[in-house]
């Protein structure tokens, strides 16, 4: 029987015309508590310390939070430092500086009395655009994936994440709607956003669900556990090599040695044709202190050295589909994605 419909108790990011509010993801499941935003310099600091997150959320907060500054100052000068400053606040997903990029080019290209509105009604269209795309995502990544019914995840892809009920865990929901399934949550080490988050939403949707540590993924596809692995993306290259949370090229790994679908989602935001692989995505190295501490609890002696790479990079060969709002690229490479954005269809 199909399940229930997914539902959230608070909205990821929500605006109210004015004022841009996003659910502190630092804090879930804890405890769940709004921020108010109300410019560049307080989105820029709540997207550098993950209160939102999810490489669709994090364009659709820094397209407000530039919004927002314009209300402030409609001057070139101060909107292009505010500008760089969202842009810079983390350097992995693509989609931040495409949204503020897109709400930077409306207001200048606006009189200068009208630059409040046309930075407002872009921003609304970045949202209300990630919004459709979660829900198409939804849709062709289910019909790609109707005989799967076991689902291994990795981080967190859903509305938290992205527009919508998210680009994953969108597929999972749809999935969840027909038939019944169940999924394996990987829990997402250092901050562990598939324990905390992905379980919370899933939970919130009613969908069957296990986490286990990232570590038994591996073992449990060979033993023939899960039928399909869904994760979401931060950039796709031109090529079709895919940044994701890191650990998600360790999966891509097994599911190839399992003889099992590898299936990206994510809006057409996500894809990066200006750089022509994966070599060239800046793969962001956060503090050490999120490796050393698990839920505020010291794991390791205080000074140990630590790398902290966020993302990984998983080759385009290793990926089964790349499923977006505008079609699906199977399997992802140059000219499917080329195909897939040119709006003739990806499939090869």
């Amino acid at each position: 029987m199909p399940g229930p419909a997914a539902s959230l108790p608070t909205a990821a990011v929500r605006w109210d015309g004015r004022r841009l509010h996003v659910l502190d993801q630092t804090l879930l499941p804890g405890r769940e508590q709004t921020l108010e935003l109300a410019g560049a310099a307080d989105t820029a600091e709540a997207i550098a310390r993950l209160a939102v997150r999810g490489a669709p959320n994090i364009g659709i907060a820094a397209a407000y939070g530039l919004a927002m500054e314009v209300d402030r100052t409609a001057g070139d000068g101060a909107l292009a430092a505010a500008a760089a400053l969202l842009r810079g606040a983390r350097p992995t997903a693509v989609n931040l500086a495409w949204a503020v990029d897109r709400v930077l080019a409306a207001a200048l290209a606006a009189p200068l009395a009208e630059r409040r509105i046309a930075a407002r009604a872009e921003a609304e269209a970045i949202h209300a655009g990630e919004d459709a795309a979660s829900a198409a995502i939804a849709l062709q990544g289910a019909d790609l994936l109707g005989d799967a019914r076991r689902i291994l995840t990795h981080c967190n892809a859903g509305a938290l994440a992205c527009g919508g009920t998210g680009s994953a865990l969108a597929i999972v929901i749809e999935l969840a709607q027909r038939d019944e399934i169940s999924v394996l949550a990987c829990e997402t080490r250092p901050l562990l956003q598939g324990a905390r988050l992905t379980i919370w939403e899933l939970r919130g949707a009613g969908i069957p669900h296990e986490l286990l540590v990232d570590g038994a993924a591996a073992g449990l596809m060979r033993r023939g556990e899960v039928d399909a692995v869904i994760v979401g993306c931060d950039r796709v290259a031109a090529n079709g090599d895919v940044a994701n949370k890191v650990g998600t090229y360790a999966h891509a790994l097994a599911a190839r040695a399992a003889g099992i679908p590898f299936v990206v989602a994510g809006p057409t935001s996500t894809i990066d044709m200006a750089i022509a692989s994966g070599d060239e995505i800046l793969i962001e190295e956060r503090s050490a202190e999120e490796v050393r501490h698990a839920g505020g609890a010291l794991l390791t002696a205080a000074d140990t050295p630590c790398r902290n790479p966020a993302f990984d990079v998983t080759p385009a060969e290793l990926v089964t589909a790349l499923v977006t709002e505008r079609g699906i690229a199977s399997p992802p490479t140059r000219a499917s994605i080329a195909a897939l954005l040119a709006g003739a269809g990806g499939s090869e």
